[in-house]
């Protein structure tokens, strides 16, 4: 991993995942957000609704990590989706922590995340 790319992953905030469709097989790209925790590298979504991203990502862990704010890459990654409710607990707290009171507001308590997010740890090809 070039020294562009580490200093990326260690300050932004916003990149584009690309997944393979479970039913189609087709390339799906969009953009969220990844966490820094513990020396590890996490993809989570807001708590409610399923997210398509998610299964697909369960159906095929294998997926294209994209940079696109401090530098440009597209990394291959696979995901792990966590479902243990203690990993997930340790986990949230971490991801969250830096959010400040975002998690004080109705509907962003850690327990609500914990029980109904989507979260996988990214690890790099």
């Amino acid at each position: 991993m070039s020294d562009e790319t580490a200093a990326a992953l260690a300050r932004d905030r916003v990149i584009d995942i690309t997944t393979t469709g479970r039913r189609t097989g087709e390339p799906r790209r969009i953009e969220i957000w990844f966490h820094r925790y513990d020396g590890r590298y996490y993809i989570t979504g807001s708590p409610g609704r399923p997210r398509d991203w998610y299964a697909n990502l369960v159906a095929n862990p294998r997926f294209t990590f994209h940079l696109k704010e401090s530098a440009t890459a597209d990394l291959p990654a696979t995901a792990r989706p966590i479902t243990d409710r203690a990993e997930r607990e340790k986990v949230f707290a971490g991801v969250l922590a830096p959010l400040g009171d975002f998690t004080s507001r109705p509907g962003n308590e850690p327990e609500v995340w914990v029980a109904g997010s989507p979260l996988v740890e990214v690890t790099f090809a």
